[in-house]
Formats: structure tokens, sequence, C-alpha cells
């Protein structure tokens, strides 16, 4: 029947003829997943065991690897064909402590957290006078000799934006900003957190570096102690800090990326991949980054499982290893699957929290731009809107098999309060709503059903443009 279905599309979509590209017996299934993810609990409920029975799971420590145990069992049970692990190996970075206060001229404690990767400092920290600077651009533009021997501040701000768009071009003073700092010599990093809060929790998160380069000990300040600091700055007297981090880069470490896989019935080999990260930051719960993916992918795919047939393609859940850490798990799965990429026929990661879908995105080849619209038609009843032709990537942990021409969907999440939480102390699981969840999970299961139902293959999308 489907390869029927495929030449009357193909004969149509040449003669300018919009076909239908679903059977109806396949809408229906959609529209009942669609209906039973929007009154189940189930993607909170995984969510909820998960941050309470593991809480945090910082790739590389104990608890990362009884997440890798929590989650190929909890796979298990719930009743995939197949599951099994794949590793991935990185290396490892441990906080010790951090302390960042004000010395002169006057004192004071600021809330901070170290960043990933930081260097610790000798004991009892660095101290010295503050030079304020808005942004990356600005520090690598400063001369030499304004930052040597001083401890640099960066103030910008992130903006608040429902797709999150303020995230890249803040995040870049985090990722970048100790190995530029190093060069001139500066004696250490604050950053104003990489996030959206008012409330005193600072942000942490990963910073990049090159083997070899030099680092500085790196700390973020939460947004009202950098307000704080820019106003005494402004004052005009010299401000001296203290900035005292214990860290340590361990041995590189291998950990596993989960995968779990409804075995599909008419081709096996090719694949509808859902992906989301096991590993969190060392603070919180790791609730919103990323149990809430956790959660929704795997709800997803077990409704799936339990109220439609068999689907034609297979339908793999991949939790990744170590994303927090540099999309390790990403890379290692990559590299193990790039040559067997024409059989993954689309790619799609939640990662993002759980707040509403709002917005469907693809990356495809032409043929099968109309069933990328034939799935928004089941999903807009969910409040979601048609996006266009994108740069889609499918999330963080299929970037670096995008890059080959893996097809990808993006399902955007509303994020207006995503970075108020984001790697904070506060990402715990009382910022999720349930009912917002359910929406994710019934968005996940219809792009997957109807996906791994596809008359055409997905192919590849125009050619992907890589982030600096």
């Amino acid at each position: 029947m489907k390869v029927i279905v495929s030449a009357v599309l193909a004969a149509a979509m040449a003669g300018g003829v919009q076909a239908a590209p679903f059977e109806p017996s396949e809408l229906e299934t959609a529209r009942e997943l669609r209906a039973l993810a929007l009154e189940s609990n189930l993607g909170y409920e995984i969510t909820a065991d998960l941050t309470t029975r593991i809480g945090n799971r910082l790739a590389g420590t104990e608890n990362d690897a009884r997440a890798v145990e929590w989650a190929v069992a909890k796979l298990e049970s719930l009743g995939f064909d197949r599951v099994w692990t794949e590793p991935a190996t990185f290396p490892t970075w441990t906080r010790e402590h951090e302390r960042v206060a004000i010395t002169s001229p006057v004192e004071q404690e600021l809330v901070a957290l170290a960043i990933g990767f930081s260097p610790g400092t000798p004991e009892g920290g660095v101290d010295g006078e503050i030079v304020m600077l808005d942004d990356l651009a600005a520090l690598k533009a400063a001369p030499a000799e304004d930052i040597k021997g001083r401890i640099v501040f960066i103030r910008e701000r992130m903006e608040r934006a429902r797709d999150g768009s303020g995230y890249g071009p803040t995040r870049a003073a985090r990722s970048q900003g100790s190995m530029v700092a190093a060069e001139k010599d500066a004696l250490a990093l604050i950053i104003r957190s990489v996030g959206t809060s008012t409330n005193r929790f600072a942000h942490t998160g990963a910073m990049r570096f090159d083997a070899g380069s030099r680092r500085i000990p790196t700390a973020a300040v939460s947004n009202p102690d950098a307000d704080q600091l820019e106003r005494l700055i402004e004052l005009g007297d010299p401000v001296r800090v203290n900035v005292d981090i214990g860290a340590q880069v361990s041995e590189p470490y291998t950990s596993q990326n989960v995968i779990a896989e409804i075995t599909g019935g008419e081709r096996p080999e090719q694949i509808v991949a859902l992906g989301a990260h096991l590993d969190s930051w060392d603070v919180g719960t790791g609730a919103i980054d990323d149990g809430a993916g956790v959660g929704i992918v795997t709800a997803a795919a077990k409704l799936i499982m339990e109220n439609a047939e068999r689907p034609e393609r297979s339908i793999r859940v991949i939790l990744f290893a170590a994303e927090e850490l540099g999309l390790w798990g990403g890379r290692a799965w990559a590299e193990a699957h790039k040559d067997n990429i024409e059989n993954y026929q689309l790619a799609a990661e939640s990662d993002f929290g759980a707040g509403p879908v709002y917005e469907i995105s693809a990356r495809v080849s032409d043929e099968a731009w109309p069933i990328i619209e034939a799935i928004h038609a089941e999903l807009e009843m969910l409040g979601i809107a048609m996006g266009g032709r994108t740069q889609a990537r499918g999330g963080p942990d299929f970037m670096p098999m995008s890059i080959h021409g893996l097809a990808a969907a993006d399902l955007s999440q509303d994020g207006t309060n995503y970075f108020d939480y984001h790697h904070t102390e506060n990402d715990t699981l009382d910022k999720i709503d349930p009912a917002e969840m359910a929406q994710n999970v019934a968005a996940y299961a219809v792009l997957a059903w109807l996906a791994a139902q596809s008359p055409v293959d997905f192919g590849s999308g125009p050619e992907l443009i890589e982030d600096d």
C-alpha cells in the first residue's frame, strides 16, 4: 500500500497538486495519541522519578553512573523492544568551592558559581582591581596593558525572549572569555550570569578550551550582584575583588548514551530519533535541563508502543551523555553512526525545559516538505504554528550529526522563563507545569508516529550553517 501511496504522492507533487500523504488510519492514530498524551502525566512522572531518585547528574560523577543505571532500568521496564548503551568518553571537571567577594572600598560577599572547566586559584584566592567591560568583543579589543594583573568583569546582560535568542550572544563571554582574558594576563574573570532571573541565583555552564590553551579562574555572579558591582564601579573609586575557586579537571571518563528502540515492522533499518540528554549540572536537580526532555521523549515513545500498531520505521529514544560539558555524547553518537546516516530519517531533541511547543520547523528535502506540512496539520490544535524551511538542527546533541546532512525537526518551546532557572540551584521539579509537559509529549508523539509512517524519505535539507 505504501509503495502505491508514495507513487501517487510523487506524481501529485510533480503536477503541483496537494496530495494527502498519510492514510486515514494513520491520521486517526495520530489524533488518538495526541488526545491520550494530553490526559497523561507519564512524562512528568518519569522526570520526577529521575530528579528524585538521582538528583543532579554532572557527567563523570557517581550520580552520572547512577543515572545511566536508572535510564536502562526505566526503559526496560517500559517495554521497549531493545535497550542498550554506547560509550562516550570526555574530560571531567569537579567543583570544590567558590567564593567571590568585594574587598574594597566596601566588603561584600557575592553569590557566585564557578564556570565549568575553570581552573582553581591558589589557596586564599586571587585579589585584584576590577576592570569592567561591556562584552567579549570589548575584552578582545582592550589593550593588554589595561587587563594585565587585573580581574576582568564582563557585565553583558542576557535579554529575555520566547525563543531564547538572547542566550547565544551572551554565552560567548562564558565560553571564550577565560582564554581571551588569559592571553592578556588577567588574574581572573567574573561574568554576569547568563540568565534572566532577578533572584540571587548564579548560573553556571561550561567554558570552551583548546588542548594546551591557558585559562584563568572564572566565575559567574547573580544578576543582582552584578548590578551591585556595576553601581560600585561607576562611583569612580577603584574596586577590588577576591576570587577563590577550588576545582579539578580530572582524567577522561567514559559514560554511556542510553538508547531504546521500538523496532519498525516494515523498514526497521530506517530510524526516527528522539533525543534528550541525561546529564545535568551539579546544582539544582536538573529538572528543566534536561530531566524534562528525558520525560517528554520517553513518554512519547511509550504512548506509541501502547496505543499504535507497530510503526513502519524504527523509533529510537537516545538519552545522551555529557551534553553540558560539551556535547560529548552527541559527538560520540555521530562518530559511531555517521556512516549510516542515510538510515536516520529524522531527528528531534527536547532540551529547552517543558514550556509549551509553539512552532514546528524542519530541515528536510523538498520532496519531504509536504510531510512536514501534513504533520503540522495534526499539531495545529495544540497551538503549534508552522515555521519555515529553516536551519533546524534537531537539538544540541544532534548538531554533530546535522553537519553531515541529518534531516531534523525543531519543536520550538516557549522559553520565556527558562533562563530564570537554567544552570542554577533553582532548576527543580516545581518549575515544570504537568499540563504544559503533556502538550510537549503530545507533539513529540504525533511527530514521531507520522514521521515513522512517512511515504517518502526525509533526505536532507539545505546545507547547515555552523555556529562559531
